[in-house]
């Protein structure tokens, strides 16, 4: 089994920037990839993601060019640094991992986290 925490959420103004984690712990090897969602109103959206092995994230168009996802295996952690934050950034943000990845970016994951709130301010 895989374990994963995100921190990092807060309250910003909208132009500020976070940095949100997410450690993995538990059978960490399993881990093929990590994606990052934000979760609004009920509506749940893939915003980015990778593949541990290396290689260029993938980002969804509301992220692309403000989100940058990196990663420390070192230290089994995934990293989501958001600038240029807007108000529509506001929701609960989730780090998900999956063994195969059958369904990347967005599809099929295996381990999610309890998550951590980011909220935007006008």
């Amino acid at each position: 089994q895989v374990q994963l925490m995100e921190s990092g959420g807060d309250s910003v103004q909208a132009g500020g920037s976070l940095r949100l984690s997410c450690v993995a712990s538990g059978q960490t090897t399993k881990i093929g990839c990590v994606s990052w969602f934000r979760q609004n109103l009920g509506q749940r959206e893939g915003v980015a993601a990778v593949f541990t092995s290396g290689g260029t994230p993938s980002y969804s168009y509301s992220a692309r060019g403000r989100f940058t996802l990196s990663q420390d295996k070192t230290k089994n952690t995934w990293y989501l640094q958001m600038n240029n934050l807007k108000p529509e950034d506001t929701g609960m943000y989730y780090c998900a991992a999956d063994d195969q990845c059958l369904g990347y970016p967005y599809r099929n994951m295996d381990y999610w986290g309890k998550g951590t709130l980011v909220t935007i301010s006008s």
